[in-house]
């Protein structure tokens, strides 16, 4: 199948977007009717906010055993903590990998690996820089817990940061998705973090970029130890 010129520059937008830029197409036009520079500002950020909730698809890898990334972004920790205690994991140190959203990244989140949905938890809190260690206990977020089919389980928790104020879910509990599928979203800009199964190890580093749906962060079925990097 190919690709056509016009797919790779204008990408679907996802329908939470449709009444932020409707708002922005008014206000734009009220703005051309003041001053017309005003307007054509108006018009580039209209353009920006169509641009943030676009929702392209995505090629998400089939193997047995994968895991992958829930957001757009950049790997910005990779460490042992104790996951959430609303998502019942468990008090037993997790991998955590955590990717960190700018404000230009595609912010829909897709789900890692297939599974149930076996909790929801949202919790309210500050709304500090997301690329914080301390955003993940300090800061809103609303966390899910997943159970695989091979009885495993791990978890994701959706952060806000300084621009972001809302937190989308698409799912409920109970709910069985596959892996890629879309869970939610979080408006302008957030974080990520992705509790591994126990005893799993990332094949991403920090730094690396990230595709939701489609970069690998872990394999269930290989052997191979954490992941090491360098950057050019």
């Amino acid at each position: 199948m190919s690709v056509s010129m016009l797919s790779t520059f204008i990408k679907p937008m996802h329908p939470e977007g449709a009444k932020f830029v409707g708002i922005g197409a008014a206000l734009t036009l009220v703005l051309f009717l003041i001053w017309a520079p005003l307007g054509w500002i108006g018009t580039g950020l209209t353009i920006w906010v169509y641009y943030f909730f676009r929702d392209p698809p995505r090629v998400t890898p089939t193997r047995e055993g994968l895991m992958v990334s829930p957001a757009d972004g950049v790997v910005s920790l990779l460490e042992p903590v104790v996951p959430p205690a609303e998502l019942g994991l468990g008090d037993q140190p997790l991998m955590r990998v955590s990717v960190f959203m700018s404000v230009f990244n595609c912010h829909v989140n897709r789900l890692p690996m297939a599974g149930r949905i076996t909790r929801i938890a949202y919790h309210e809190g500050l709304f500090l820089n997301a690329s914080l260690d301390k955003a993940s206990t300090d800061n809103e977020r609303n966390g899910i817990a997943v159970e695989t089919a091979d009885g495993l389980r791990y978890g994701v928790v959706q952060i806000a940061g300084l621009v972001a104020r809302r937190i989308v879910s698409f799912v409920q509990e109970g709910a069985v998705l596959k892996t890629g599928e879309r869970f939610g979203l979080i408006r302008f800009g957030s974080r990520l973090d992705i509790y591994l199964p126990e005893g799993v190890d990332p094949m991403v580093c920090i730094g690396q970029t990230m595709i939701a749906g489609e970069t690998v962060i872990a394999d269930l079925l290989s052997r191979e130890g954490p992941r090491l990097g360098r950057r050019d």
